[in-house]
């Protein structure tokens, strides 16, 4: 089939958040029924405490364990791996203490304006008091308190009455679940994704509609809908990794195969969509047989590292890569460049995070890997992907930041499921729980990609070879030539 005619996405150009109509990086303009965008008061941010500080602590303290025990100082490299764990939540646990002991919030709380407390043990604890972001997630996914206001709304002023607040729990959390999460045995990894993505179908397409793309659209205009902002992503990406028909294309971590099924639709690819979820590969060859491009899709359903060995002109893989872990990123990479023709692109969108981290970004994370993304710890700043993209062998293309774009598409993803249907018919199924734990996601996640502490990047990159035919990103190669 031939290209698509359609008018590309061509307005996200300008600067690292994307070109919004009527918005900039931090959402200036209408935002959730504020005339204005909520700007927070900025923390002490860290970009002067690096690993090497951390490095540096853990060499002291391997060296005093070894110098007191009277050790074999060939065992200091032992010691500095058994200490680093501790040593890091150490580290955390006293740097938090100091910043609430030093930043101790002068104005009083506002909590009793923006919540209702139901439960009388909740109200006694935290009325009249700042309240840590924990405990405040906690409360409401318990159904102990309420919020007076949407909770969007409410989230949007919590620095008036939240405080990031380190605590036991999170000391707990790190050591027992988060650190063993980082060795991705494929047991592991099938079980955290069953139990996340084969919750049903019904659960998902309640928020993503029925286009049913979890991963950041992009927003042209103000009055766009949610499945205007995925088809303009679609098209964009297919528009970068230069999608023509008849190219043979994978991509890693699929999801329902909207992608998969729209590039074979409209740009005349040969795709093939890799899943570990039985329920969206099932989603996936139904949807390619209403839309007949079952004779150029192939859904299989397996863990990434099963992908049988082929050649491929394009691979894409979309907020996917995060599950692969630190440990493992380094041999996905290898195994996407074997994977890839060596005149192919390779187009990575990966959700990451900033350096200069701040303690809500922490927070955040916690609950992030508690209950929405379990194992998602390669989520990083930049220097990663770039740097592991370069080890590999790839060069890069191009890197742009739409963490802007993020924030709008997780918004729209709000509005979906505060729908009082959808609430009613979600609570019953799943369990008013699972529903509040999920609202709470959604309205932080806006907040957080809107102002920086999450992001997402798309990168283009190809084989760094030197016969490598570069000019062909070029609008102006006949010119050039």
């Amino acid at each position: 089939m031939a290209p698509s005619s359609a008018k590309t996405v061509d307005s996200i150009v300008s600067n690292g958040n994307g070109v919004m109509h009527k918005l900039n990086g931090n959402a200036n303009g209408k935002q959730n029924g504020f005339s204005k965008s909520i700007c927070l008061p900025d923390e002490k941010t860290w970009e002067k405490v690096t690993f090497k500080k951390l490095l540096f602590f853990n060499t002291v303290a391997s060296f005093m364990i070894c110098y007191y025990l009277n050790f074999p100082f060939y065992i200091l490299p032992v010691t500095f791996l058994i200490t680093f764990v501790p040593v890091f939540a150490s580290f955390l646990g006293v740097c938090n203490f100091l910043y609430h002991l030093f930043q101790e919030k002068k104005e009083s709380s506002k909590v009793d304006h923006y919540v209702e407390f139901v439960d009388e043990a909740a109200k006694a604890k935290h009325s009249g008091k700042y309240i840590p972001i924990r405990d405040l997630y906690e409360l409401y996914a318990d159904g102990k308190i309420n919020f007076k206001l949407d909770l969007l709304q409410c989230l949007e002023r919590r620095h008036e009455y939240v405080v990031y607040k380190l605590q036991w729990w999170h000391l707990k959390f790190f050591l027992c679940k988060f650190v063993p999460e980082m060795l991705h045995f494929k047991v592991q990894d099938h079980d955290q994704v069953t139990d996340h993505y084969d919750r049903g179908n019904d659960f998902y397409e309640a928020f993503l509609g029925p286009l049913m793309v979890y991963t950041s659209g992009i927003r042209c205009r103000e009055d766009e809908t949610l499945e205007e902002m995925q088809i303009n992503k679609i098209k964009e990406v297919c528009k970068r990794i230069l999608m023509k028909p008849g190219d043979k294309h994978l991509d890693i971590g699929c999801g329902w195969g909207t992608f998969v099924n729209f590039a074979a639709e409209h740009y005349g690819s040969k795709g093939t969509g890799v899943s570990i979820s039985e329920n969206q590969i099932k989603w996936a060859q139904e949807k390619a047989v209403k839309h007949n491009t079952s004779a150029n899709t192939e859904f299989l359903c397996m863990d990434y590292r099963d992908i049988p060995h082929s050649k491929y002109d394009k691979i894409t893989c979309l907020e996917m890569s995060e599950h692969v872990g630190i440990r493992l990123y380094p041999r996905f990479l290898k195994q996407v460049y074997n994977l890839l023709d060596d005149n192919g692109i390779f187009y990575l969108q990966i959700a990451g995070l900033r350096r200069a981290w701040k303690w809500e970004d922490i927070l955040w994370g916690f609950f992030m890997d508690t209950y929405i993304f379990p194992g998602a710890e390669a989520s990083l700043p930049l220097i990663f992907p770039v740097g592991q993209l370069e080890s590999a062998g790839f060069e890069v293309h191009s890197v742009e930041t739409i963490g802007v774009h993020y924030s709008e598409t997780i918004r729209e993803w709000y509005r979906n499921w505060i729908q009082p249907e959808t609430r009613k018919n979600m609570s019953l199924k799943y369990g008013s729980r699972l529903c509040r734990i999920w609202e709470i996601f959604l309205a932080w996640s806006t907040i957080i990609a809107r102002q920086g502490n999450s992001t997402c990047y798309m990168i283009v990159a190809h084989k760094n070879r030197n016969d490598y035919d570069r000019l062909k990103f070029s609008a102006d190669r006949k010119e050039i030539i």
